[in-house]
């Protein structure tokens, strides 16, 4: 039964949320993976033991990898801090520092903007699509009607957050992965997630009540500056471009997406739409101006599942 839900939930993805400087220190390990992302044993929903996959070296990159940085935004020590736009988490931390995390964000990262508070938090989360999903799609979705238990095949991942706003869900969700290729990326279905050792420590080092501000467009490029798209789907400054091997003008990339929901609750449950198409360029082999978290929809991992609201 684990191994059929476990190809069921892949095939969904390919078809188709007192800091401890000690705990977020990145000791070099044996080979190229860092200690911190090195495989982990766990202890799962029912209290069966379960191994955490390390991290394979080739994804992670200088941008995706948990590091200490300068941080120059306004925000006070404790608080959490996500740019869709960019594809970071940070943890903010004294002195002008944060804690930066890569993220994967799905179509449901940028349903919402705004400041929050962490009002529930899950280890090994369930999940379950919502009834519309459900009613539109059976065939994919009518199998797991009964809901998915958290472990290693549920999309959501070792850790979940759940974002709360005047004591109201925003369905807004920060939390691990099945496919840790994909952090980093643009993906059409989900929230915030990122790989699951990273998750599990922010986890522990965040309490109930932890503010949470998601950044809107506009904050994202005036903080973080404009991005390219590199070629492999991941984003890295446009003043970098050049010293990456990346020639001629970036294009911009128009924001389709509407620019006010009237939920998340409702995004999430409607159909997937359409693939968001690129404006055209002249200089077509220029990688792309990032304004849009999903403005590339060639990825390497789409889950649709991960829009699914979890289970209580």
């Amino acid at each position: 039964m684990r191994l059929a839900l476990m190809i069921s939930a892949l095939a969904l993805g390919l078809a188709a949320c007192s800091q401890s400087t000690d705990r977020y220190s990145v000791p070099v390990a044996n080979g190229d993976v860092p200690a911190i992302y090195q495989a982990r044993s766990d202890v799962g929903p029912n209290g069966e033991p379960i191994t955490i996959p390390a991290v394979r070296a080739a994804y992670l990159n200088e941008r995706n990898q948990r590091q200490r940085v300068p941080y120059n935004g306004p925000e006070a020590p404790g608080t959490i801090v996500v740019d869709p736009y960019a594809r970071v988490l940070y943890h903010v931390m004294e002195n002008g520092e944060a804690m930066r995390f890569g993220v994967a964000v799905g179509r449901a990262g940028k349903g919402y903007n705004g400041t929050a508070t962490i009002q529930r938090k899950q280890s090994w989360p369930s999940w379950r699509p919502t009834d519309n999903m459900i009613r539109t799609e059976p065939e994919l979705y009518g199998q797991f009607a009964g809901g998915l238990k958290g472990g290693m095949d549920n999309p959501l991942g070792s850790r979940a957050l759940y974002l709360y706003e005047g004591g109201r869900d925003t369905y807004y969700r920060i939390h691990g992965t099945m496919d840790p290729s994909s952090i980093g990326k643009a993906t059409s279905a989900g929230c915030i997630r990122l790989f699951n050792q990273d998750i599990m420590d922010l986890f522990d080092e965040t309490s109930m009540g932890t503010r949470v501000v998601v950044r809107s467009q506009a904050e994202s490029l005036r903080l973080e500056g404009p991005l390219i798209e590199t070629p492999e789907g991941y984003v890295v400054p446009a003043s970098e471009a050049s010293a990456l091997g990346f020639s001629g003008q970036p294009t911009n990339v128009t924001d389709t997406a509407p620019a006010t929901t009237e939920g998340l609750t409702e995004q999430l449950q409607a159909p997937l739409g359409a693939p968001v198409a690129p404006v055209a360029s002249t200089a077509p082999a220029s990688p792309a101006l990032v304004q849009d978290p999903f403005a590339s929809t060639d990825t390497a991992f789409v889950s649709p599942v991960e829009s699914a609201v979890p289970s209580w």
